[in-house]
């Protein structure tokens, strides 16, 4: 039962019977303790539209509604208002028997979705900040409410893995530690390749050249890209774990999983002329 729901139900169809026509009593959560549990807030506008004494219309919906079931106490304050208290026996049964169900009352839906959660998303190369924990922890709330509600839930984990930053970090790594295994500060090491991309014009070029190979994909380069990635994940995952996220490696997508499609794409926008050649590249400007 929506609690809420099934006052505002009783006091409406009690207020629209009173009134002659359709009133709805507005039942909300009260704004002050001292106010009960629920307020209905919908007879003073009912009264103004009768021209009537709002006090005493209020009399008359709570002589046509039975709250006896769930109401301990209903008072009328103020110029129309009805506070309602809750019975405390009412309150107990129902929390008694929602301890005893292991879905606390939770339905399973008929007809349950297929919902995609897109979250957390990492920069590889980098590690995660707080600027990552609203996403992420957020995202699995989410994802096991969902879950638990009875919906199909989809985990995504899009990852920035490709593009410059690893041409970048690739030909740093090959450069400066090409046997490594653990790259034990993440930050450290993308700052130094990032410092030397912005100063070397050729360490510049380098790097543009690494990309192409990747692209390519050229097996050294690959073999390089898939330790750096592994690793990066596996600093995630330590993050995950502390945080008990329930995200793993088989929702990671990453912007390497769209490589094989996007001759087709820059195909596409050639015939839609869209493309404009721009230092070597083609553009949608």
């Amino acid at each position: 039962m929506n609690l809420r729901r099934e006052l505002d139900g009783r006091l409406t169809e009690a207020l629209s019977e009173v009134c002659g026509r359709e009133a709805p009593a507005l039942v909300a959560p009260a704004s002050r303790p001292q106010f009960g549990d629920y307020q209905a807030n919908g007879v003073m506008a009912a009264a103004k539209m009768l021209k009537a004494d709002p006090r005493e219309l209020a009399q008359k919906v709570l002589a046509a509604a039975d709250l006896s079931d769930l109401a301990g106490k209903v008072e009328i304050a103020g110029a129309g208002f009805i506070n309602i208290t809750l019975k405390c026996d009412w309150v107990s049964a129902q929390l008694t028997e929602r301890l005893g169900d292991e879905r606390l009352g939770v339905n399973v839906p008929a007809n349950p979705q297929t919902v995609v959660v897109d979250y957390s998303h990492p920069n590889i190369a980098k590690e995660m900040h707080v600027g990552h924990l609203r996403s992420t922890v957020i995202g699995d709330a989410l994802v096991r409410v969902l879950d638990f509600l009875g919906h199909k839930v989809i985990r995504q984990n899009h990852i920035g893995d490709w593009g410059t930053q690893f041409g970048m970090v690739l030909a740093h790594l090959d450069e400066v530690k090409p046997d490594a295994d653990v790259l034990s500060d993440l930050d450290a090491f993308y700052q130094q390749a990032q410092q030397r991309f912005d100063s070397d014009a050729q360490f510049a070029d380098n790097a543009r050249h690494y990309v192409v190979r990747l692209q390519s994909g050229d097996r050294k380069v690959m073999q390089s890209w898939e330790k750096f990635i592994d690793h990066s994940l596996r600093h995630c995952e330590q993050v995950y774990e502390k945080l008990s996220v329930t995200l793993t490696r088989g929702d990671v997508r990453g912007e390497s999983a769209y490589n094989d499609d996007l001759p087709s794409v820059v195909a596409d926008l050639d015939k839609a002329g869209l493309l404009t050649e721009s230092q070597g590249a083609k553009c949608v400007f």
